[in-house]
């Protein structure tokens, strides 16, 4: 990892001319991963604010995240076979919890809440029923559901119930047409990859790093983004890499950016500072 890790300025700032820019073309994975932490972010906080100021525990039903213009919201429902929104809390990028507001006023859902409850509640069925998903111990599946005007999708994360671990894979992602039937259902890590964070020692870890299977696919995952902007200032971390057979990605802990870099580019930097360092070593 440190070597790796010692290499990144140098590949910030390579161009790869006459071909399309990876770095650009993986920038909708970005966003998707940025709406899933924001989503997440919104659950987070929000399950903490309402707990504390909503009493009829026996009445909650669920609850789900989304964005909406600048800010995420924690939807909370009934428990019942017509259920009813019986609390709000928003937020703003900052996530202040002096500033979320709170709306404990029970309310009808909205057409896009109806239908994230719908395909939330499809995916849970499917979760009991489907072998293709898996459980560990001491973890916990969250699902968050995503609307936009072109689709409906479901991201499943696998969330550790420990502290001290970062936890990449066991993930998956269904589809959705716009009548929200289940379209399809991919696993999209085939592994879980638990990484602790620090040592015995009690020393922090710079960076850290996992692979991709080609089934996979050759860019970070929005549920990779969505975990390290999630955990990475726990862990202290100040970049991971994800490497595949075809890129290197480069998230920057710190900025929440993504550079991605073809591995030939990262083999031929590496080989060429080796040599440097064979030189160097020779003439101390």
């Amino acid at each position: 990892m440190n070597k790796i890790l010692s290499i990144i300025p140098i590949l910030l700032t390579i161009t790869v001319f006459g071909q399309t820019n990876p770095t650009e073309e993986a920038q909708s994975i970005v966003a998707e991963g940025k709406l899933l932490y924001k989503s997440e972010m919104a659950s987070w906080y929000g399950t903490d604010l309402f707990l504390e100021k909503y009493e009829d525990r026996a009445n909650i039903g669920g609850y789900f995240s989304y964005t909406e213009n600048d800010l995420a919201k924690c939807i909370f429902f009934s428990k019942s076979d017509t259920p009813k929104v019986i609390g709000t809390i928003s937020f703003n990028s900052s996530y202040d919890l002096k500033k979320a507001k709170t709306d404990l006023s029970e309310r009808d859902f909205t057409d896009k809440e109806y239908d994230l409850y719908q395909i939330r509640k499809i995916v849970l069925e499917e979760l009991r029923s489907d072998t293709l998903f898996k459980f560990y111990k001491n973890t916990n599946p969250n699902i968050i559901p995503l609307i936009n005007e072109q689709e409906k999708k479901v991201y499943i994360l696998t969330g550790p119930q420990e502290s001290g671990v970062v936890i990449f894979g066991n993930d998956y992602l269904l589809t959705f047409d716009k009548d929200n039937k289940l379209l399809t259902k991919k696993q999209l890590h085939k592994n879980i990859i638990p990484i602790y964070y620090g040592n015995e020692k009690g020393e922090q870890v710079e960076g850290s790093m996992h692979n991709h299977l080609p089934e996979t696919g050759d860019f970070i995952t929005a549920t990779d983004i969505c975990t390290l902007m999630l955990y990475e200032k726990f862990a202290k971390w100040k970049s991971h890499n994800v490497v595949s057979q075809k890129y290197l990605n480069i998230w920057d802990c710190e900025t929440d950016q993504l550079t991605v870099v073809p591995i030939g580019t990262f083999d031929k930097i590496k080989k060429d500072q080796e040599k440097q360092n064979k030189k160097k070593n020779k003439h101390k």
